[in-house]
């Protein structure tokens, strides 16, 4: 998956364009987004401040490029509760889980786009894209489930997934700033939404 966000026509692949991501991430980990300065992240990538906006548009596009390395983790998760034939309070906590772990690994990522898309409607639509290309198969899943008959009829497929998702993109933006529940107590509130929402069941904190 291309950033739409990169400037250039797509290339197989481009040695330059990598050290800035990886610098641009080492950065991240240690600043905020406002806090980043694109003339340190190109030097330290070795370019010119131009070569960097050959590259990307500003910041927020770098930013935006950045996280399509996160991107493939979240489709494995997406895929495995999708396809997976456990039970469903056992696919709903693996996803969780799953998403959860995703968000550890490239929390500062999260960050620094939830910070950027405040900044560029192309980092915004970016995000958004990112989150409609799950829809699909969740909705498809959701329908496979209603028609073997082990979840109710109810919503049209597709709005539900496409609000279950974003159920989960605000729990990503809690884990990222804060709030007053912590990481177990959000992953249990969200395995009681989807599987109360989808198979009409309460949720066991401790089911797996």
């Amino acid at each position: 998956m291309r950033s739409r966000t990169d400037r250039r026509t797509p290339q197989r692949s481009d040695a330059r364009r990598d050290t800035i991501l990886d610098e641009l991430e080492i950065s991240l980990q240690h600043t905020d987004f406002e806090g980043i300065n694109i003339a340190e992240v190109a030097e330290r990538a070795g370019v010119s401040r131009s070569a960097f906006y050959f590259y990307f548009e500003n910041k927020a596009a770098a930013v935006a490029a950045l996280m399509e390395r996160m991107i493939d983790d979240t489709f494995f998760v997406t895929d495995v509760f999708t396809l997976a034939e456990q039970t469903p309070q056992a696919r709903v906590h693996i996803m969780l889980d799953g998403l959860f772990d995703t968000w550890e690994r490239h929390r500062h990522m999260f960050r620094a786009m939830l910070e950027a898309r405040g900044h560029s409607l192309a980092v915004r639509e970016f995000w958004d894209e990112a989150r409609l290309s799950f829809v699909d198969s969740v909705a498809a899943m959701i329908r496979a489930e209603r028609a073997r008959g082990a979840a109710p009829d109810g919503v049209d497929a597709t709005v539900l997934a496409t609000v279950l998702l974003e159920v989960n993109d605000r729990l990503l933006e809690r884990l990222t700033f804060g709030g007053p529940l912590d990481r177990d107590q959000l992953l249990d509130g969200a395995a009681a939404v989807w599987l109360g929402t989808l198979y009409g069941i309460a949720a066991q904190p401790d089911a797996k």
